[in-house]
């Protein structure tokens, strides 16, 4: 699993809004109560992290001048009304979104005097605004002991190591996270050992997410320490972190300790023979695991064998991304015999991985067993004729019913007569929202008469948006057809021939 970042149709446009000040203080205590509600910030300095000088005498200032009186609190209410509508932003049920919202230093310094008086905030996600890098302090001291901080998201904000160590010294007084996502910021991969030591406060998260954090060999050590106070996690994403390889050889026993995890991302960490033998022992015991990706581990492939015969002990997996793992004869046929043992398998994806060219019957048991199966990606699985014509079979005897996403592409191998008995059967998908039979970069190719069955088909699919078709050459009479098709059925299909139409 990779990150996308997400847009707001605002992009720093001001829109109208109410305002989330108002939201949230209509009918709270805070109304009432407004003196009460105002504490000084506890000091998180340590040897970990030293904020600037900057930063300093502006705690000290806020600090030293609290609001006295009801004319200074609606005053600052009303100026962090003014900047909230200047970057077309409101809160929703205690929410507050600002990602990708260009924050400014200077906005993100308001963001922080916003926070000081919004004390029933629960969500908030700065993301994909670089300015909160190295300014962190200034926007998050306003935090005290007791936050009611469900969320924090801040992904991409280009923060820095002592960020990291703020964020360390900042996890104890949020007893009520339960999700904390800081992917995309490399540079707190030096600052883990304050991360992982704010994490054992925080025993309530239930998704820690560190996608592309430079983590290192280390931060295995210092994770698996802070496992043992997370006993609620259900989600764990360590993806993208290529230094990781070689951290979980001796560092993954309190890994089994996360009896509740549901979802464990390690794709594109560089996994070595050691680690995938260490995660051999630790794997099968996580019972609630729903999703694993291991996808883009090139090691796995010779070494993985055990781990993928023990997968027969996670019952309740729905998601088993392997692609990209340079799998071997021997590895593969453990996964196959393991996968005949998971009945709520949904998603399935062996992409790029050449053995299962030739070897598709492997799986036929699981193919007519996976009744729940939704997803099936095999692309540049040097997939012949015979694996189409197998696939084509089980389709036929209606063992893949519910699937509604099939990925073949890249598999230039299968002749026109294959592609031909598999046309003629897909019909029998009637629940396929995407095909994709694209070919190559390198290669183009006229298609044969199988294309007048395919049209056949896609004529009784109800659901089918997307048939991806690219580098297939469509001669005259075809293309004629196809237009025939759009006019006959008026239809929102997508055929996406790529450049050569």
């Amino acid at each position: 699993m990779s990150q996308t970042r997400k847009k707001n149709s605002s992009d720093g446009e001001t829109k109208p809004g109410t305002s989330f000040v108002n939201k949230f203080l209509r009918g709270s205590k805070l109304m009432s109560s407004k003196a009460e509600s105002r504490k000084e910030s506890n000091d998180l300095a340590t040897t970990d992290f030293q904020p600037s000088y900057d930063a300093q005498k502006t705690a000290t200032l806020d600090t030293a001048q609290p609001l006295t009186s009801d004319e200074e609190w609606g005053s600052r209410m009303e100026k962090n009304e003014q900047f909230l509508q200047k970057l077309g932003r409101t809160a929703v049920d205690k929410c507050l979104d600002l990602n990708n919202c260009r924050l400014t230093a200077a906005d993100v310094r308001e963001v922080g005097e916003a926070l000081e008086v919004i004390l029933e905030l629960k969500e908030l996600n700065l993301s994909w605004n670089s300015e909160v890098g190295g300014n962190l302090p200034l926007t998050l001291q306003k935090f005290q002991e007791g936050s009611k901080i469900q969320t924090l998201e801040l992904v991409d904000c280009d923060l820095t190591s002592e960020d990291g160590a703020f964020v360390g010294q900042l996890l104890p007084m949020m007893q009520n996270l339960e999700v904390l996502d800081l992917s995309i910021n490399r540079n707190i991969g030096a600052s883990l050992n304050s991360i992982a030591q704010g994490l054992k406060s925080t025993s309530n998260l239930k998704v820690l997410k560190l996608h592309s954090c430079g983590l290192s060999q280390e931060s295995v050590k210092l994770l698996d320490a802070a496992f043992r106070s997370l006993c609620e996690l259900k989600k764990l994403d360590l993806s993208c972190n290529r230094e990781l390889g070689g951290g979980f050889e001796d560092s993954s026993a309190q890994l089994a300790t996360l009896e509740h995890l549901e979802v464990l991302d390690l794709h594109q960490c560089s996994l070595t023979a050691d680690d995938v033998m260490s995660l051999t022992q630790v794997i099968p015991l996580l019972s609630s695991l729903q999703e694993l990706d291991l996808s883009a581990n090139k090691k796995m492939g010779s070494s993985s064998e055990n781990l993928l015969s023990r997968l027969r002990f996670l019952p309740a997996l729905k998601s088993l991304l392997i692609n990209s793992c340079a799998l071997e004869s021997e590895t593969f046929t453990a996964l196959a015999e393991a996968s005949t043992y998971l009945p709520a398998l949904e998603i399935f994806d062996l992409s790029w991985n050449k053995c299962v060219g030739g070897n598709l019957k492997l799986l036929l048991e699981t193919l007519k067993f996976l009744g729940s199966l939704r997803v099936l990606r095999l692309s540049s699985c040097g997939l012949v004729t015979e694996d189409v014509a197998l696939l084509a079979s089980v389709i036929h005897t209606g063992h893949l019913a519910k699937l509604r996403e099939l990925d073949l592409s890249y598999n230039d191998s299968i002749c026109d007569a294959g592609w031909a008995i598999f046309c003629q059967n897909v019909r029998f998908l009637k629940e396929l929202t995407e095909l994709d039979i694209s070919l190559r970069p390198s290669t183009s190719r006229d298609c044969g008469q199988w294309f007048r069955h395919l049209l056949c088909a896609v004529a009784k699919f109800s659901e089918i948006t997307e048939i991806g078709m690219k580098r297939w050459i469509l001669p005259t009479s075809q293309e004629e057809e196809l237009e025939h098709f759009h006019q006959d059925h008026r239809c929102s299909i997508h055929f996406d021939l790529g450049e050569f139409q």
